[in-house]
């Protein structure tokens, strides 16, 4: 099992740069995909990214490609999520999940996920 704990979020203006962390308990997180999603108020959950076991190989939702980049460290059993050039249209909470199934963007293939952090990007 692995518990997910998200931190990093607040308030940002347009432009503006967070950086998102993601830690994981347990001996196993290099065994996991990881992603990164985010739900805005009203609307669904949405993949944002993903990184494959060994960090080599990432996906993004093309309305943030080149913005944001994931990362992660299994030594640390970390995952990261650099969001650059912030819009408003971004302001969401972000939630990371793990799941056995690579490379994966829907919601209901990812088995752990963490309480959420808010992000709020201001015009």
């Amino acid at each position: 099992q692995v518990q997910l704990l998200e931190s990093g979020g607040g308030v940002v203006q347009a432009g503006g740069s967070l950086r998102l962390s993601c830690a994981a308990s347990g001996r196993t997180f290099s065994t996991y995909f990881m992603g990164w999603f985010r739900q805005a108020p009203g609307k669904e959950r949405e993949f944002v990214a993903t990184i494959s076991r060994s960090g080599g190989i990432t996906n993004y939702v093309d309305s943030v490609k080149g913005r944001f980049t994931i990362s992660r460290d299994n030594a640390k059993n970390t995952v990261t999520l650099q969001m650059n050039s912030l819009k408003p249209e971004d302001t969401a909470v972000y939630y990371c999940a793990a799941t056995r199934v690579g490379y994966s963007r829907s919601p209901n293939e990812y088995d752990y996920w963490g309480q959420g952090t808010q992000v709020t990007v201001s015009s």
